[in-house]
């Protein structure tokens, strides 16, 4: 990793632990302006507090959600899009540059790619392009892999989603974002195939507090790196907690029910 890399990395996580505590914020371009991010600043006011490491958005949100809180919070800027109202929803397509996201301050860029999608070939061309981009700028480049289309039966299977991520690294990747495979002793088998660090989605709201924090404290205990959670903190009743909860287990190693009774 070159020296502008290291540099930027170090702002999208924390310093002690060497992990990351990410909070997306960019499903307004895909689902639109749903709960917990009509007021873009508000939330990630709330979510700063709790802790998190870094926010990632949209380019067009970064003048209504970004720094100007006063607090230390790294910036990540989404170069991918689609929206649930398209006939192919699974077809990621970029919207910016890495030399956008430069201008706008951004400390790394993520790029969305869902494996075995019928566009497949096409993203993994726009994986490839983007990191090469990245190297040539010294930036961090996150590679959000999921396995998702017609011809993935479990998204969650330890196989396609080892699969996914290595096929992230592959491509350049200094990050993979992936799906949680469900326990500790399978996504061993995700972290061991990929040679750079993964951490993982949090996806759509979980049932329960508790079977959020399992989930990290579970991904933590073999080797993940952080994770990239998004709804089930910023449409969570107190986002400030539930960012401090996590953040104990990611960077404290605190156990689920610990963290769980902080949230009391």
């Amino acid at each position: 990793m070159t020296i502008g890399k290291q540099i930027r990395i170090e702002r999208i996580k924390d310093r002690k632990s060497g992990h990351s505590l990410i909070i997306p914020v960019d499903h307004g371009i895909s689902v639109g302006p749903i709960k917990g991010i009509t007021n873009l600043a508000d939330t990630i006011e709330k979510i700063a507090e709790g802790g998190a490491n870094a926010v990632l958005m949209q380019k067009g949100m970064v003048p209504y959600g970004h720094r100007g809180y006063g607090r230390d919070v790294g910036l990540i800027v989404h170069m991918s899009a689609s929206t649930s109202l398209s006939p192919d929803p699974n077809n990621k397509v970029l919207v910016c540059t890495v030399e956008e996201a430069i201008k706008l301050g951004a400390d790394a860029i993520s790029v969305h790619i869902n494996i075995g999608s019928t566009t497949e070939s096409d993203q993994l061309h726009s994986l490839g392009c983007v990191s090469k981009t990245c190297s040539e700028w010294g930036m961090p480049l996150i590679a959000m892999m999921y396995p998702r289309g017609a011809s993935i039966k479990k998204e969650h299977d330890v196989d396609v989603v080892a699969h996914a991520a290595r096929a992230g690294a592959e491509l350049g990747a200094d990050i993979i974002k992936t799906n949680y495979t469900g326990d500790p002793d399978s996504f061993k088998t995700v972290i061991q195939g990929c040679p750079v660090p993964v951490i993982i989605a949090g996806g759509p709201r979980m049932k329960s507090d508790q079977d959020l924090l399992e989930s990290v404290e579970g991904a933590m205990s073999v080797g993940a790196k952080g994770v990239a959670f998004g709804r089930n903190v910023f449409q969570h009743e107190s986002p400030t907690k539930i960012t401090k909860a996590v953040a104990r287990i990611v960077h404290k190693g605190w156990s689920a029910p610990e963290a769980l009774g902080e949230l009391k």
